[in-house]
């Protein structure tokens, strides 16, 4: 049934735009009310398909889950905020207690913060104190964040960045991208373009390699287009680190909890971190944001960081129950994240080689993305068809996100019936094949 746009969208909308500052707003107009599972109704009750989960957040479920509620709302009634980072609180502690044992051997502090770019300024600010080294390294087509910290690492788009510098010392290199690299069939060779640019480049013609504190990545690129390196990138990365001594810092925010397969998203490649950083699906729909960083890097003095809200009760009340029936349920939980992961990319690549619209597949666990292209030989982006085919599935009910300059992100909610994963899909397949040539 189609999306009908009624007076109360318009209306919400027309105040939205007199009051508020214009952000990251996607084109097509739709007013959150109700979210249960995967499914989401707006305030005119139009019923969506969500392949979102709101940017990576309700892993568990567009309304989190029962356990998660409850928490929060069981918190609520005790205290809601005890200033963590000037007083002591039990259940920030506890939580961190358990969060710290879902990564390897040796992790053990923790800084809290509200939200993933606050997490990776508390990274930025550890790499240096750790290293007493002031440069840092990511990658093109990184996004990090957008306050001004993160932001100097964030290249992805030009408007991200257009009259906020001065940043902080950061040099980018290519991040591994088979399907645009000159050497799409080699995979080494595909990272060894990348590694080469760091060395003869950066550290041959920018920055001296012990000046350098920290090279800060994405496992899978997210805004950049849910772009998935070779299995053995970071192995080279983790070579060219150890050789120079910098620290590696994963930025796990959009990628990890899960949504690409394994609780950390790097531990798909077989490299450890040094500093990780983690938002979005930890806080099980409430704001928090986690840095996590192994016990050799030491620990910061006394005031030299802080914040108000850090830790906040119900946030972390949240995320422990969330962590709670994760660990319950991590094998039943995997299972579905692979099954559901592989039966999308199965649609999707029988879309490939059904449509010239379709130019690569690509994605792991359920962070699935396809990359719309003018024409396979070309493989010049199709932006606009790919914007009309965001707005036609909006239309018929299915909510979706772009990434990169032509691609769709495709993030539903693990629990995702495999009725409305399968009804999904035929939307996004009708829109497609409507805007085929």
């Amino acid at each position: 049934m189609a999306v009908k746009i009624g007076s109360k969208i318009k209306g919400v909308i027309k105040r939205d735009g007199k009051v508020i500052f214009t952000t990251t707003r996607e084109i097509f107009p739709f007013v959150a009310e109700e979210g249960h599972g995967d499914r989401v109704t707006d305030i005119e009750g139009n019923r969506f398909i969500d392949f979102t989960s709101f940017v990576s957040v309700y892993t568990l479920g567009d309304d989190a889950n029962a356990q998660i509620r409850n928490a929060a709302k069981k918190q609520m009634d005790k205290m809601m905020h005890a200033a963590f980072l000037d007083f002591y609180s039990e259940l920030p502690v506890r939580f961190a207690e358990k969060l710290v044992k879902m990564f390897p051997p040796g992790f053990g502090r923790v800084f809290f913060s509200n939200s993933g770019t606050e997490a990776v300024e508390d990274a930025i600010k550890l790499a240096k104190i750790f290293t007493k080294r002031s440069h840092l390294i990511a990658f093109y087509g990184a996004f990090h964040g957008r306050s001004l910290g993160s932001l100097a690492l964030t290249e992805s788009k030009t408007v991200h960045k257009a009259h906020f510098g001065p940043f902080v010392n950061v040099s980018h290199a290519p991040f591994p991208y088979p399907y645009r690299s000159h050497h799409p069939d080699d995979p080494d060779e595909c990272s060894k373009e990348s590694i080469d640019f760091i060395e003869n480049n950066i550290l041959g013609k920018e920055v001296p390699p012990e000046e350098v504190a920290a090279i800060f990545f994405e496992p899978i690129q997210g805004e950049g287009g849910y772009i998935v390196p070779p299995i053995g990138f970071f192995k080279q990365l983790k070579e060219l680190a150890d050789k120079h001594n910098f620290l590696l810092v994963d930025d796990e925010i959009q990628a990890g909890y899960l949504r690409a397969g394994k609780f950390l998203a790097l531990d798909n490649f077989g490299v450890r971190a040094d500093i990780y950083t983690m938002a979005k699906a930890i806080g099980g729909g409430l704001p928090l944001g986690a840095t996590v960083a192994h016990t050799s890097l030491g620990d910061t003095p006394a005031g030299s960081h802080a914040g108000t809200f850090g830790g906040n009760l119900v946030s972390v009340a949240a995320a422990n129950a969330s962590l709670d029936y994760v660990k319950r349920n991590m094998r039943s939980l995997q299972s579905k994240v692979k099954t559901k992961g592989e039966k999308i990319m199965k649609r999707l690549r029988e879309m490939e080689d059904r449509y010239e619209l379709v130019g690569d597949v690509r994605g792991m666990g359920l962070m699935i993305a396809a990359e719309l292209v003018k024409s396979k030989r070309s493989k010049e982006y199709a932006v606009k068809e790919r914007d009309k085919i965001l707005m036609e599935c909006f239309n018929n009910g299915l909510l979706l996100l772009p990434t990169g300059k032509s691609a769709i992100r495709i993030i539903p909610p693990i629990p995702i019936s495999d009725s409305d994963m399968d009804k999904g899909l035929d939307i996004l397949e009708e829109a497609i094949k409507n805007n085929s040539k």
